[in-house]
């Protein structure tokens, strides 16, 4: 299972990439993986299904990703394919989660901003589909990412708290998360959405680690805290049911079915088991 904390498996290429001849060299002997706009792709439970270029080189639907070793990667925006990447990732080798993430991030982000938010003029891919440049104004955008906070929210006797919300499958339990808005820390967010959420006040915020998540376009900024009480209320409607749980408790519960944990691949499933280890702390 990744945990984002190591080097990049491939190289991104900042270097060369504006260099349209260059990345137009790297096609014809390059691996090509398929992606829509709404992050469906064309790969298996096995792994990434991926094809040798068909066609010549389009710079607006064929973004480079980087060099695995000495081979080229490219994303190739497509108008279906076989599976969403929500089906397929706990599946996927680190070095394949990794850079399917970023191509579903990548091929999302372009098939959302055709059009320059500054004058309203189309926009274009420039940088090998790093970026895209407005055919108007000629202002560069890059791809957004929208900071996300996570918590797992301990209580005095080293209980962790989960919840669900209602849209997840059912007996699907995770830690909480919500969205930094302007203006604010991400440990001003961690405060501000437990409070809104289930109201809590927290002590003791501490930073664990990171993952990106491309549905669509989030990081995940995972954190530890404690809860200054354990009396739960669910204030805003987006938690239909908060439970704190000891260890022994969370690990009957998950092993008679009760209750289901997050995506392995996923940061949230990371921050539970490393509590049920007891190793709950920064990478």
């Amino acid at each position: 299972m990744s945990t984002w904390t190591g080097p990049q498996p491939f190289d991104r290429c900042q270097d060369r990439r504006f260099d349209a001849d260059w990345v137009a060299s790297l096609w014809p002997a390059s691996r090509v993986l398929g992606v829509t706009g709404t992050g469906r792709l064309t790969a298996s439970p096995g792994g990434l299904d991926w094809s040798a270029p068909a066609g010549a080189y389009d710079d607006q639907r064929h973004y480079l990703l980087g060099l695995v070793g000495d081979q080229a990667v490219f994303a190739e925006q497509v108008a279906d394919a076989p599976v969403t990447l929500r089906e397929v990732m706990d599946g996927l080798a680190d070095a394949e989660l990794e850079v399917a993430f970023t191509a579903a991030a990548l091929v999302g982000w372009h098939a959302r901003a055709g059009f320059c938010p500054v004058c309203g003029a189309g926009t274009v891919a420039a940088g090998g589909g790093l970026l895209r440049q407005c055919t108007g104004c000629g202002v560069e955008l890059h791809p957004r990412t929208d900071p996300a906070v996570i918590v797992a929210i301990l209580d005095a006797d080293d209980r962790l708290l989960l919840g669900r919300q209602p849209v997840w499958p059912e007996r699907r339990y995770s830690v909480f998360a919500g969205f930094a808005e302007a203006g604010e820390s991400l440990e001003q967010a961690v405060h501000r959405e437990m409070a809104e959420e289930i109201g809590l006040a927290l002590a003791d915020v501490t930073y664990l680690g990171s993952q990106p998540w491309p549905f669509p376009q989030s990081l995940m900024v995972g954190f530890r805290a404690r809860a200054a009480s354990a009396d739960v209320r669910l204030l805003d409607g987006e938690i239909e049911q908060a439970r704190w749980f000891t260890r022994s408790e969370l690990s009957a519960a998950i092993a008679s079915g009760e209750v289901l944990l997050p995506m392995t691949t996923s940061i949230a499933n990371r921050m539970i088991n490393s509590w049920l280890d007891g190793r709950l702390g920064p990478a």
